[in-house]
Order: structure tokens, then sequence, then C-alpha cells
């Protein structure tokens, strides 16, 4: 079959590189819509300089310039956007430019992270509700008919691992360790280069059309207490736990705003109300990455883990 080509909008952020590599690397004809913008910052023009050598064919355009949407759009069968959370909804014009032309055959909007319709967190962010643009995003892609995959990967490993879910570490601890909750709540964590693949796979596969993937794979599926048990085993010896009790959490949450207390509201969505895994993955609205892609190999935690030593 031949394979579908590929727009990625973002390609110089962390996770849209690397959509841009497993595009490449799994042979899908790849294009980058690119600002004018990131061509003069240095990093963002290195990383394009990388693509463009690699096979990336580089467009120029943004997500507010709808003659370039409609010339870009018009050259390819998918569309991943993996812009970040504050520019989500500037995915609309977008989403209007994929409906008029009709011939996008999968587009994956800018969510990437925990199923913002199972979150349970949204009134504890003092107005700003981190989750609704996703939500709105989702539900104006649905009202249009368009075919799409949602891809649900939850914490990337870049994100509170390194501190082993302690707010405010850099590295993880060598003595003392705060567990909030009773410890035994799972949450998730992925790779991005590892989420880059699944979607990749995921973009020509009729079994993901119209649903949520999730990734759960095991051995990135962890309590506070596996985590630290873990990091106990890497390192010989044995932390002195600390306990914040929910109520506790939740006290510090209310005494700071969006985003200061970032961590520990990702900490209380997943390790607390366990926004990650409290439910089931539903066959008619949502597939298992891992079940559908067994031969995908990822990073897990515990190898992330050893990183750190």
């Amino acid at each position: 079959m031949e394979k579908s080509k590929i727009l990625i909008i973002g390609a110089t952020g962390s996770l849209g590189y690397h959509l841009a590599e497993s595009s490449l690397k799994f042979c899908h004809p790849t294009f980058a819509l690119v600002r004018d913008s990131a061509i003069s910052d240095p990093i963002k023009s290195h990383k394009l300089q990388c693509l463009s050598h690699a096979g990336v064919t580089l467009l120029k355009g943004s997500l507010e310039d709808e003659a370039s949407l409609v010339e870009a759009v018009k050259l390819v069968d998918v569309v991943i956007c993996a812009v970040s959370a504050k520019q989500t909804l500037q995915q609309k014009l977008l989403i209007k430019v994929i409906k008029q032309l009709g011939s996008i055959k999968r587009f994956i909007p800018s969510e990437f992270g925990s199923d913002p319709t199972k979150a349970k967190v949204c009134e504890l962010e003092d107005g700003y509700n981190f989750y609704a643009p996703k939500i709105e995003i989702r539900q104006l892609v649905e009202a249009e008919g368009i075919p799409y995959t949602i891809i649900s990967c939850n914490f990337f490993m870049k994100i509170l691992l390194p501190s082993l879910v302690q707010p405010g570490l850099s590295a993880p601890p060598r003595d003392k360790v705060t567990i909030f909750g009773d410890g035994n709540t799972k949450g998730v964590f992925m790779q991005e280069s590892d989420v880059a693949a699944f979607t990749i796979n995921a973009v020509d596969d009729p079994r993901t059309l119209n649903k949520v993937l999730y990734l759960r794979p095991p051995g990135n599926v962890c309590s506070m207490n596996e985590l630290v048990e873990i990091w106990e085993t890497k390192i010989g010896k044995k932390l002195e736990s600390l306990h914040v009790s929910e109520e506790e959490l939740l006290e510090k949450i209310k005494a700071t705003t969006f985003p200061t207390n970032f961590e520990m509201l990702f900490i209380y969505s997943a390790f607390i109300k366990g926004d990650h895994t409290y439910f089931d993955i539903e066959s008619s609205s949502g597939v298992n990455g891992t079940e559908l892609y067994p031969q995908l190999r990822y990073s897990t935690i515990s190898e992330f883990l050893d990183t750190l030593l």
C-alpha cells in the first residue's frame, strides 16, 4: 500500500521534530510547515536544516496564514499538528481549510497528553482551564466530520519523572522523598520519540480512524510507591518517605495560580485522581496503542531512571 503523505505543523518543537523524523523512518513523504520566524531562530533553523537534509520538504506558512495552509494541505493526505498547548485554539483556521478542501484522510490535532474529556481537575485551575481548548478543538473536528485520530500519551518523561515526581527538584532525591496521597494511584510516562512512532503507525490504520489512541505501555504505568521502589533498588538505599495528603496538596495548589502550580496540578491529576488510568478504554471510542503495535520498541520508566544515576 502506498504510504500517506504527511504534513507536520510544529516540526521545530520537541515532539514535532520526533514526528517528522519518525514519519521519514516509516517511509512517508514528509512535509513541514515553517514560519519565517523559525528560519531566523538559530536553534530552530538548525533543526530545519537537519530535517531538510534528511528528506523533509519545508513549506513556508503558519496557522494564521490561510493561503499557505491551503497550499500545504493540498499536497498531503495526513495532517499532524504538534503546536504548544497555548496555541491549541489557533488550529481553528487549519480545521476550516481541511474541511473546505475535503481531501485529508486523517487529521491528528495537537492534544498529546492525558485525555481532556476524562480530567477531573478543571475546577481547581483558578479560572484557567488547561483542558477546555483541547476539548473545544476535538468537538470542532468531530462536528465538521473530519477523519481524525487523537493521541492520548499522558506525561512525557521529561515532565516530573526527572525529579521522581518531586515538585521544584531537577534530579531524583537521594535521602527524602514526598509521596502524594496513598502513593498507589498510577500515572503513565512516555518518551516523545516513542509517542511519535506510535502516532505515525496510526495514520494509515483503519482501526484508529475516529478513535482515541491510548498509550499505556507495560513498564510505563507506575504509582509513586512503585517509582520510589524502583529508584531505591537502583541507588541501593532506602529513602525516608514524607506523606502529603490529598487535602494538603489541594491547599498548596489553591495557594498559587497556573502555571506556577502546574507540577502540583499534574501530580493531583495523575497520582491522586488517577486521570491517566481510572477508566477502561472503550472499544467504541478508543484503542490501546501497545496492543495494536506490539512490534514497536519503547523506552521504559526503569530505563529512563537508569540515565539519572
